[in-house]
């Protein structure tokens, strides 16, 4: 499975997010008994796995980078030895897209040929990967089929109905319970209802699932859980008309506040309790919790990145100024008996793709791992920082010049005794080599830098979400 190659007066030619660190990696690669640089640590056991768009084939349409199919990155580490995969997520839209049938789905700047109910796009799967009952389920950002992968061997396994119980499609961001072991997960869509939310087992078998009234078609990304409470985002931005009238990906900004509606886990619309607060937007939440009569929510918001379309980039230029992510650490407080929203900025680093603990997830945590963010045109995570949420202080370790990071996990060692007992792990790749590795940092010396580092054999491009795989969590 080799992708095409971005032949001469390809519409794209202008498109940054086709090449260099954001171009496909086109070989599917497995490496066993991989080379260490330093020592890598013998009480680490699991699967570091990543999420992203790897198009098969470079389009002859105008393509969005969020468009390509999804591409599973893993290192497996057991014993003090690593193995490194990536494989194809084979979701049904991907498959057939690569066996060319003619009824290519497209993408977001593109309207699909393929009637399918409930979908207007490709369904990728290639946003975000969660591990329940033992396997991962990779996700979709605009609302798709999840697709189960063997945690250990990356192999797709088929799609996830949920017993056949599962109404309408599962959106990117779900949430694993680590003390019930339920999946949590939300739906959005561009067509009524607008959304909704559900609750899955252990088992895999849906347990709850409630419609929510919006007064429109919304586009939240993410959302919040924690002991009792889901999480929900009514955000300013929204589909504008002719989009919904021609089925369009289309977005617009509305002039009004943002709401968080905070909800029973097996609550329904009735029991919803809705905070509105200052005009904003978020994409990714760290944590969420209940402290007292408060709700806490820990995410990244969103703030302008000031940049001036690049005429180098042509009709992408537009594209590439709305890829350019910038946030600071954020967090709101939600009473529940007053109603009242409290929110305040935690530091003015730009930063996102937040990463905690999992086992504390929907608990109180005081540890968040994020990404630093360059101050560029093109995305790219330039380090990685460690904030202390009891007293607001962080730490940063910043790669060498040149390379651009994934999101990062914590991993926690075998026999972990606290919350950051344990090491943070990222891909790291060298925007002009296209060199890879993996850098393993021990939590609690974070600002000394990488215990072990290991070379791949294969370029990690530019991509999404991450997760840990814990080695006695995953199916045999």
């Amino acid at each position: 499975m080799k992708p095409s190659a971005l032949a001469e007066g390809n519409v794209n030619e202008l498109n940054p997010y086709v090449q260099g660190f954001y171009a496909a990696q086109p070989e599917e690669v497995t490496k066993t008994d991989l080379e260490v640089i330093g020592e890598l640590p013998t009480d680490l056991w699991g699967a570091y796995v990543r999420n992203g768009p790897n198009p098969f084939e470079v389009p002859d349409v105008p393509h969005h980078w969020f468009d390509g199919e999804g591409m599973v990155h893993s290192i497996y580490f057991e014993n003090g030895k690593a193995e490194y995969r990536n494989r194809y997520v084979l979701s049904d839209d991907n498959v057939a897209d690569m066996k060319g049938d003619g009824a290519e789905a497209r993408g977001v700047l593109v309207p699909s040929n393929r009637d399918r109910p409930n979908k207007v796009y490709k369904d990728t799967a290639n946003t975000d990967l969660v591990l329940h009952d033992g396997k991962l389920m990779a996700l979709w950002y605009i609302s798709g089929t999840p697709v189960r992968l063997d945690a250990r061997t990356l192999e797709t396994l088929g799609n996830e109905d949920f017993g056949g119980k599962l109404p309408r499609n599962v959106s990117a961001h779900g949430k694993i319970d680590p003390e019930t072991g339920e999946f949590l997960f939300f739906d959005y869509s561009l067509y009524e209802p607008w959304m909704s939310f559900g609750v899955v087992s252990p088992k895999s078998e849906l347990t709850h699932f409630a419609k929510i009234d919006l007064p429109g078609p919304r586009l939240p990304h993410d959302m919040g859980f924690t002991e009792n409470y889901v999480i929900l985002h009514d955000l300013p931005v929204v589909f504008t008309e002719s989009g919904l009238r021609n089925g369009m990906w289309q977005i617009k900004t509305e002039q009004r506040g943002a709401r968080f509606g905070v909800v029973p886990r097996n609550g329904t619309n009735n029991d919803i309790k809705w905070f509105e607060t200052d005009p904003c937007y978020l994409y990714h939440v760290a944590n969420s919790w209940e402290e007292g009569d408060e709700v806490v929510m820990i995410a990244c918001r969103m703030v302008p990145n000031n940049f001036d379309p690049d005429p180098a980039h042509g009709q992408f230029a537009g594209m590439a100024n709305i890829m350019a992510l910038h946030a600071y650490a954020w967090e709101w407080r939600m009473n529940m008996k007053t109603g009242e929203i409290t929110s305040r900025q935690l530091d003015d680093r730009l930063s996102e793709f937040p990463a905690i603990n999992q086992d504390y997830a929907g608990r109180k945590t005081r540890w968040s791992y994020h990404v630093a963010m360059a101050h560029e045109r093109l995305q790219r995570f330039e380090g990685l920082i460690k904030y202390d949420l009891e007293n607001g202080e962080k730490e940063e370790y910043l790669f060498e010049d040149g390379l651009g990071g994934s999101e990062p996990i914590f991993a926690p060692r075998i026999g972990a005794k606290d919350e950051d007992d344990g090491y943070v792990i990222t891909f790291v790749t060298h925007t002009e080599t296209g060199e890879s590795e993996v850098l393993i940092l021990d939590a609690k010396k974070f600002a000394d830098g990488p215990v072990a580092r290991i070379p791949l054999p294969s370029r990690v491009p530019a991509g999404f979400h991450a997760t840990w795989a814990d080695g006695d969590k995953i199916a045999a």
